[in-house]
């Protein structure tokens, strides 16, 4: 649900060259969580989008696919602002939605984005001091 709409939000402001609003917070746990995880990544998005850049090698956020972007967006929030999902399960979760929504090389790209994010994260720092 997430992804879905981050993806519409991402489409519509590309279209009206401005913001989107619509963030649902309808009851039930999916429909929250995923509430909790659009406004997240929607606040934080200057951050999360310079972190994906520092990561992405040779990509610019806008040269992404769409699908891809957004799902960086949601992982990249849940790594570095949330710290009751473990980073492994994040990082699965958004190679699982790449394969799914993305195109063949979808995964791989996302998986290794992502780990880099992870390793330069305070949750991987605070893993190798101990």
């Amino acid at each position: 649900m997430a992804l879905q709409t981050l993806y519409q939000l991402d489409i519509a402001e590309g279209e009206n060259g401005g913001k989107a609003e619509a963030v649902d917070d309808s009851e039930g746990d999916d429909r929250a969580f995923s509430a909790l995880l659009i406004r997240g990544a929607r606040e934080n998005i200057a951050e999360i989008d310079r972190v994906i850049a520092e990561c992405a090698e040779h990509w610019s956020i806008k040269r992404m696919a769409v699908v891809e972007r957004n799902i960086l967006r949601l992982a990249v929030y849940e790594l570095r602002y949330r710290e009751d999902t473990p980073f492994r399960v994040v990082i699965d979760e958004a190679v699982e939605l790449a394969k799914k929504f993305g195109s063949e090389d979808s995964g791989g790209f996302i998986n290794g984005i992502l780990d880099r994010v992870y390793r330069m994260s305070p949750r991987a720092l605070n893993l190798s001091a101990t």
